[in-house]
């Protein structure tokens, strides 16, 4: 996405007049016509640097991640079919990055009539925000214009 700026320049005539390839737009009164003073409209282009491209990837694929894993632990809890082809594609794809984080704590889950507090994902899900953190802070560091 870019984002466009519009400017219009006030320029004083001088004798010798260079040729712009900016389109001239009359003045707004008559009194700036008659100062000998001529308007210029230029547009400029603003678009966002390498890095803040890179933050706005970065945060894109750890909020997928993120939404991954929290449907885990809702659907866990409300106790959904497995059988359900949306339910165990879900749990199948969150199990990709919940599974480094398997044998941290003692309990993994905890179990109540049917619905699992899956604890292991309630820890992925913290553990890759924080990765995401540090990703982000890493980016930010290299950045060349302030923050």
């Amino acid at each position: 996405m870019t984002e466009i700026e519009q400017r219009t320049e006030v320029v004083e005539e001088s004798a010798h007049t260079t040729e712009s390839t900016a389109p001239v737009v009359p003045p707004p009164t008559a009194a700036g016509a008659a100062s000998g003073r001529s308007y210029v409209s230029r547009t400029t282009r603003i678009s966002p640097s390498g890095a803040e491209v890179a933050r706005r990837v970065i945060v894109l694929l750890f909020g997928l991640i993120q939404i991954v894993i929290g449907l885990r632990i809702l659907l866990l809890l409300l106790d959904a079919r497995e059988a359900n082809a949306l339910v165990a594609f879900i749990l199948n794809l969150s199990e990709l990055f919940v599974a480094p984080f398997e044998g941290i704590l003692r309990t993994d889950a905890l179990r109540s009539s049917g619905s699992i507090l899956d604890i292991t994902a309630i820890v992925a899900f913290v553990g890759w925000t924080i990765l995401e953190l540090i990703v982000l802070w890493a980016v930010n560091v290299f950045r060349r214009e302030p923050a």
